[in-house]
């Protein structure tokens, strides 16, 4: 392992324990080189996968390796300022990492891991939800947000 700090190659395993979720490894390492300590996970992954990103404008296909970082990044921006708990966000992330790596296919289209993570965004937090939307659903206007809000109040309402 690499140490961020001063790219070392190599790191001693100071301790290992599981995640809350039981997910991944948490390991404590120190750099040999530089004395530097950082924390690392190891996940399970279970196949290669590769999302299909199509362009709506051109019809353009493009091809590019399933990265769990990226479903991280807006389930972590969507939900910025909420209150909610990391661990309920990486539960939500890794419970989508299992789903499009047990789906069984080799390619999934982005649309349906967008849609994957509007379905946990739903359950976990209506603002963080919407706030996803408006950038997975590309909204341009003020009224956009609100015919959408309203969708989400509805069925929040058992309406």
């Amino acid at each position: 392992m690499k140490c961020p700090f001063c790219a070392h190659d190599d790191s001693q395993v100071k301790d290992s324990r599981p995640t809350e979720d039981n997910n991944a490894i948490r390991r404590r390492r120190q750099c040999e080189g530089c004395g530097a300590r950082f924390t690392t996970f190891e996940r399970v992954q279970l196949r290669d996968v590769t999302v299909v990103k199509s362009s709506e404008l051109g019809g353009e296909v493009r091809r590019e390796a399933f990265d769990r970082s990226k479903i991280e990044q807006s389930v972590a921006l969507a939900c910025r300022k909420r209150g909610i708990e990391q661990e309920r966000i990486d539960r939500l992330v890794s419970g989508i990492q299992r789903q499009v790596e047990t789906a069984g296919e080799s390619e999934i289209p982005a649309s349906r891991i967008g849609e994957m993570v509007m379905d946990g965004l739903r359950q976990l937090d209506s603002v963080a939800y919407i706030r996803f939307a408006s950038v997975y659903r590309d909204f341009s206007e003020a009224k956009d947000f609100e015919e959408f809000a309203s969708t989400v109040q509805q069925a929040g309402s058992g309406e």
